[in-house]
């Protein structure tokens, strides 16, 4: 089973503040859309469903971290 990497599993701490910038801040929202599609995309590649070299699917993983470090940010701010 993959480990899950939606903002709700990596931060459980912060989910009444995600849910609050999801509402209220529309670059958050973008962002949190923005990481989530890329995710779906990593999960999708990982599970096989799409193929993909491995060049790619590392870029898209740093993609997602930089994404998840910027909504950090957010987050604690």
């Amino acid at each position: 089973m993959q480990e899950k990497h939606d903002l709700h599993h990596e931060f459980p701490e912060h989910y009444d503040r995600i849910h609050e910038l999801k509402i209220s801040d529309k670059h958050f929202a973008r962002l949190f859309d923005e990481y989530h599609e890329i995710n779906r995309e990593v999960m999708r590649i990982e599970d096989g469903v799409e193929n993909q070299s491995d060049e790619y699917l590392e870029n898209l993983k740093k993609k997602r971290l930089l994404h998840k470090d910027k909504l950090y940010g957010m987050i604690t701010n």
